[in-house]
């Protein structure tokens, strides 16, 4: 594993636009923190956001990691133009020239992308965790330690996001287009998933219990919403005569769906690769 991982880091260490991306990606990571100081003052209407309770433990484990998958983007552009590179500057057929096996070629770019997920995932552990310790009404070890099935959550939220960038650079091998065609994947998800909840089966549970499997909707589900926890928006809810529902957790079924995918990416990736003229 260490050798194909030493493989990838020295292609993506001559990469001057990757460094770029993956600087920007863990400084966007780290800007969670900047949320802390947005204050309105407004007359006599005062509010600081880190008032709002938004970085008390363990809630502090859900809005961040929500916040945090949005900026996954980045890496993403990373894994595509990675693989486009092989195309394009002729490594991917070196490699196999050099005794490199398809498998293992796949595996080493499931070794990165999996890595950047657990780099990630410990990052907004930190960042969170330094956050918490500054602004959370609590402080206690059971408490703090508590609801951490949402860093699980977004690390498998991250490890089936990029498995799916790598199975789309290796099918398409061109960045733009691969990122292209992730756009478009996620455009017909969820327009479908509109017809099917607002036109064809509206009032019902038929759209949510299909659109479950789907790879992207999978992959959101995994980690709720976390604004309708919070205090003001349930006491603003009531006044208005609005249920919001209380269930925000980590379902396992919801994991598995989403490593079922991971594995249908990367074993595709490796099809293709297979059946490919290199």
């Amino acid at each position: 594993m260490f050798r194909l991982l030493s493989i990838e880091f020295l292609k993506l260490k001559h990469s001057r636009a990757s460094k770029v991306l993956i600087i920007t990606y863990f400084a966007l990571l780290t800007s969670i923190a900047l949320i802390a100081s947005i204050k309105f003052d407004i007359g006599p209407i005062q509010f600081h956001l880190a008032d709002q309770g938004i970085f008390n433990f363990p809630y502090i484990w859900h809005f961040n990691t929500f916040i945090a998958a949005f900026f996954k983007f980045f890496l993403l552009l990373v894994i595509v133009s990675m693989m486009a590179n092989e195309y394009s500057n002729k490594t991917l057929k070196q490699n196999l020239i050099d005794g490199l096996s398809k498998k293992e070629f796949v595996l080493s770019k499931f070794y990165t992308v999996a890595l950047f997920a657990l780099i990630s995932t410990f990052f907004v552990f930190f960042v969170s965790l330094v956050l918490g310790l500054i602004y959370s009404d609590y402080n206690e070890v059971s408490i703090i330690f508590s609801d951490m099935e949402y860093l699980v959550a977004f690390f498998v939220k991250l490890l089936g996001f990029f498995s799916f960038g790598l199975f789309l650079g290796v099918l398409i091998k061109r960045s733009a287009f691969a990122v292209g065609a992730m756009l478009i994947w996620f455009i017909g998800e969820t327009i479908g998933y509109n017809v099917f909840k607002w036109n064809l089966f509206r009032g019902t549970d038929v759209a949510d219990n299909i659109f479950q499997f789907a790879p992207l909707k999978s992959m959101w589900n995994l980690i709720d919403e976390p604004f309708s926890r919070l205090n003001a928006v349930r006491t603003l809810a009531n006044e208005i005569g609005e249920n919001i529902s209380s269930e925000h957790g980590v379902h396992l079924y919801e994991i598995a769906i989403v490593l079922g995918w991971t594995f249908l990416f990367i074993y595709g990736s490796y099809f293709l690769l297979k059946i490919r003229d290199l």
